[in-house]
């Protein structure tokens, strides 16, 4: 009898494991996203939110001049190398999603999406994706999610998505995840999100051909922080022109691009002290000396940065303006 029970043990652990053996060893990503073409620019994007640690690390995947993808459900990570290895070799997204998911022994359990660069979008949703599961294919977008709090999530996604086209990619995307939480969005609830941007030409520099990677790995409400960070990378953007035109000796580009950023981030310490000492270099120190000031009595050590400036040829000001700019701080340390 107990030879029986354990051969009727072992046989049922054998079957438990081949059910399994086509998701089991695969990491959950139940979620919301979005792959796009911007018809513009050329760029790719990908955008995702689920109520999962560190989501992006795992469902989006892109290339600059080849795509984006997004791999999800009972993921495959797979889908992300090799789905880029096929758009590399001329395969069109469509193509792509039907040899990936034909090949794939839990093909039921998958969900994907996958645009190419020449703005072709596919998706697929397995049958066995936790429901509300579905996508939605548009022109050079789609959009899929499962374990829904509705079916209306993918409409809604694709619908905010089209009706800003006047917006850079980035943003349409974000906004295509805000749109999927109004209605509902992960049944479960927030925990992270990721976007990212490539661009149209790959130039073999990633710091160049990755236009915008960014990832909120474990937030209460991710997707509000993924457009905090994007609007802050969009301020950092202009920064760094900044930084470059002042390299260049070109002081009104620099100034241009430093206000801007000012105007999108004015909290940033930072960004106001650049701009204010490009003020200064071209020759406006009245308007730079209240920036200054403020800082100063923010942050002492902004005036002791700004003393190290010159020798770097980075702060050009007759002696006497410098100790104009820098009684400032003498008279704010002294209240």
């Amino acid at each position: 009898m107990r030879i029986n029970l354990l051969f009727w043990i072992a046989v049922l652990s054998l079957l438990r494991l081949n059910a399994q053996s086509a998701y089991g060893d695969q990491p959950l990503a139940h979620t919301f996203s979005i792959v796009a073409y911007d018809p513009v620019t050329g760029d790719m994007g990908v955008a995702v939110q689920s109520h999962w640690f560190s989501v992006g690390t795992l469902v989006i995947w892109g290339e600059a001049g080849v795509g984006t993808i997004a791999t999800q459900s009972f993921a495959n990570p797979a889908f992300g190398p090799e789905g880029l290895a096929l758009l590399k070799k001329g395969f069109s997204a469509e193509a792509v999603v039907n040899e990936l998911i034909q090949k794939d022994e839990g093909k039921q359990f998958r969900q994907l999406g996958i645009v190419d660069a020449n703005g072709n979008a596919a998706a697929f949703t397995g049958d066995k994706c936790i429901d509300a599961a579905g996508h939605l294919v548009g022109n050079g977008f789609a959009v899929q999610a499962n374990m829904m709090d509705n079916e209306r999530v993918w409409s809604a996604m694709a619908q905010a998505f089209e009706n800003s086209k006047t917006l850079p990619l980035a943003e349409r995307l974000v906004l295509a995840l805000e749109a999927a939480q109004r209605v509902g969005g992960d049944i479960r609830g927030q925990q992270s999100a990721a976007l990212l941007v490539v661009s149209a030409q790959n130039t073999g520099q990633s710091w160049v051909d990755r236009k915008v990677d960014l990832r909120v790995d474990d937030h209460p409400t991710p997707i509000a922080e993924l457009k905090r960070l994007l609007k802050t990378h969009r301020a950092y953007d202009f920064m760094n022109r900044g930084d470059l035109a002042m390299e260049k000796g070109n002081l009104q580009e620099a100034m241009q691009h430093y206000a801007t950023a000012n105007q999108l981030f004015p909290e940033n310490e930072e960004m106001k002290f650049w701009y204010a000492v490009n003020l200064a270099n071209t020759g406006k120190i009245n308007e730079a000396i209240p920036m200054f000031a403020a800082l100063f009595d923010k942050n002492v050590k902004w005036a002791t940065l700004l003393k190290r400036l010159p020798k770097s040829d980075l702060l050009k000001l007759r002696d006497a303006d410098l100790q104009r700019i820098l009684n400032v701080n003498e008279e704010a340390s002294k209240k």
